[in-house]
């Protein structure tokens, strides 16, 4: 008997299949429909089905899903292993808290701080008791580049490049990028040592889209020891909280 964990969010759809705890495997769609699912979940038995989700609408073939299988929406009253001290958590996106939640399951008894790399990023920490009390949302890498170029009149639309490691750029292009990577190099680090203070044992998570490109940002800096890439933490806290919601 397996899981479906299915994570709705701003760009892509990333769904799965788990067996308990392990990931057995894993789709990303930039659209979705039935049959891609059929497809994800042909050979295995899919005893209940979770979806989170960052819109407000519903799509047709998650109807369609609801009913051929037991199929429950993420709800902050699921993250049971979290308390949650946000003053208003009616406005806390349940894709932050799934994180959370994956972040605590994979690693408890342990300080984690969550940095999401998608279409924003996110700083959420947790600590060792499962207290969890708010985090921080940034432009992502891509809105960055993006905004510079529709907010300009005369700003290239530049991409990242994970190669360029330049202090400061000697054209246009390569000011923006220093000013894109240089600037989320000194915002990450500035978060972590902020953290870290007092917590040396503090776990550092990436996840989401751009997280094995804000290792690479990361990579020799003093943090890169104490840094894991769990790009399937949302996915795990999802499946973590269906297991307990059956329970």
């Amino acid at each position: 008997m397996a899981n479906l964990v299915i994570d709705i969010g701003n760009s892509y759809t990333k769904a799965a299949v788990f067996n308990n705890n392990e990931l057995l495997k894993i789709e990303h769609y930039k659209t979705i429909d039935i049959p891609q699912l059929s497809g994800l979940t042909d050979g295995y038995t899919i005893n209940q089905t979770i979806i989170s989700s960052v819109k407000k609408e519903k799509d047709s073939w998650e109807e369609e899903l609801k009913a051929n299988m037991p199929l429950v929406y993420f709800t902050r009253e699921m993250a049971t292993q979290i308390t949650n001290h946000y003053r208003t958590p009616q406005t806390l996106g349940i894709d932050r808290l799934a994180a959370v939640m994956g972040a605590h399951c994979l690693y408890p008894d342990k300080d984690n701080l969550v940095i999401d790399a998608g279409t924003c990023i996110t700083y959420d920490y947790v600590d060792a008791g499962g207290n969890y009390y708010g985090g921080s949302i940034s432009p992502g890498l891509q809105m960055r580049f993006k905004a510079m170029h529709n907010y300009t009149a005369a700003l290239p639309l530049v991409n990242a490049d994970s190669n360029f490691g330049q202090m400061f750029g000697a054209d246009t292009e390569s000011a923006i990028l220093s000013g894109v990577q240089n600037g989320l190099k000194y915002e990450l680090t500035g978060f972590i040592e902020n953290y870290r203070n007092g917590k040396p044992q503090l776990n550092i998570l990436l996840t989401g889209g751009d997280g094995i490109f804000f290792d690479t940002l990361l990579k020799n800096s003093i943090f890169a020891p104490y840094i894991k890439n769990e790009p399937y933490l949302v996915l795990q806290g999802l499946n973590a909280a269906i297991q307990q919601h059956n329970d």
